[in-house]
């Protein structure tokens, strides 16, 4: 069954994936997005808190007979920092640089507030949310032949700069094979497309190229195949999922997809695969626009440490059409 996302939880981790605090010191701040409320105990542990929630949502007939609809939706998200011990700058600093990423980031991405990007940059072997794992044939997620990269390995993963992650088969008959896992935030029943992309190129004997697929978790098989120019020079291939994706989310909130040399070792030439970068984008069905109408102060004096507050408003809206 499908289902539309809250739109807090969409602006929610639209902010989480894409918020970047800078700190004086040039370390990046630690900041925590949560739903609504505040909480001392939160801001103890962290540089700062972000909370989200949603204000209010209007419904719009679009036409006489309500089939087509406007749902439009006023959220609030609120910036807070209070003083730390040994913090490196102010509450109201860390407020102020809080406040322009939000700014930033909304911005930005207004017009596509549910699409969410997951990549490889500054993961390793330690991440829970990302993986990869390297093995010389097509195998199942799950299967023991694949071996996890090395820190130094995912690095070359981080970003498209030449500087690629190579895999030798050399064994007749044995193709050089990549598996990328990214765990979703989103509910499975909410997203609407998933999209692989992959930087890179293979060569072979035979024939040169690489091909991508899908794991089908229902089906048990890796599936909608896709294939580069075979030219054995660094191209991007992309498969996009438009059905059945729930098919393609396991137990844990994964989805698979491979990438291997189109043909394999003849035992004397290896077959060589070689990444360099790799984009997982997830599209939910939820809000289509947002953007920012103001933001004002509203800090909590009353307590001590001084609480340094500032409430966005922000303005979303999506398009319904519910049937006859």
């Amino acid at each position: 069954m499908n289902e539309i996302e809250d739109p807090a939880a969409t602006v929610a981790r639209l902010l989480r994936t894409n918020l970047c605090v800078i700190k004086d010191n040039e370390t990046i701040a630690n900041v925590n997005v949560t739903n609504e409320w505040q909480s001392n105990e939160a801001l103890r542990g962290y540089d700062g808190q972000i909370t989200v929630s949603v204000a209010e949502s209007l419904d719009q007939k679009l036409e006489l007979n309500g089939k087509m609809r406007k749902r439009v939706c006023n959220l609030r998200v609120s910036a807070w920092a209070s003083e730390q011990l040994n913090s490196s700058e102010s509450a109201r600093i860390m407020r102020g640089k809080i406040v322009e990423e939000i700014n930033r980031v909304i911005r930005q991405n207004r017009s596509c507030p549910n699409q969410t990007s997951y990549s490889f940059y500054n993961t390793g072997p330690l991440s829970q949310t990302q993986k990869v794992y390297q093995c010389i044939s097509e195998e199942p997620p799950k299967a023991t032949q694949w071996i996890e990269l090395s820190g130094s390995a995912y690095e070359q993963l981080w970003k498209s700069d030449d500087n690629r992650h190579q895999v030798n088969a050399t064994e007749l008959g044995n193709c050089a094979a990549l598996l990328f896992g990214f765990k979703l935030e989103s509910r499975k029943n909410t997203n609407q497309i998933i999209s692989f992309l992959f930087e890179g190129y293979g060569t072979a004997p035979l024939g040169n190229g690489v091909t991508i697929k899908a794991w089908n978790k229902t089906n048990c098989v890796w599936d909608n195949a896709k294939s580069g120019s075979f030219a054995g020079i660094d191209e991007v291939i992309t498969l996009t999922l438009l059905q059945n994706l729930t098919d393609y989310v396991d137990k844990d909130g994964y989805v698979w997809f491979l990438a291997r040399t189109f043909e394999a070792s003849d035992g004397i030439t290896p077959a060589i695969l070689k990444c360099d970068y790799i984009r997982c984008a997830v599209t939910v069905r939820g809000i289509t626009y947002c953007d920012v109408l103001g933001y004002r102060d509203a800090d909590r004096v009353d307590v001590k440490p001084f609480i340094f507050r500032t409430e966005f408003t922000l303005k979303s809206w999506f398009f319904e059409n519910i049937g006859v």
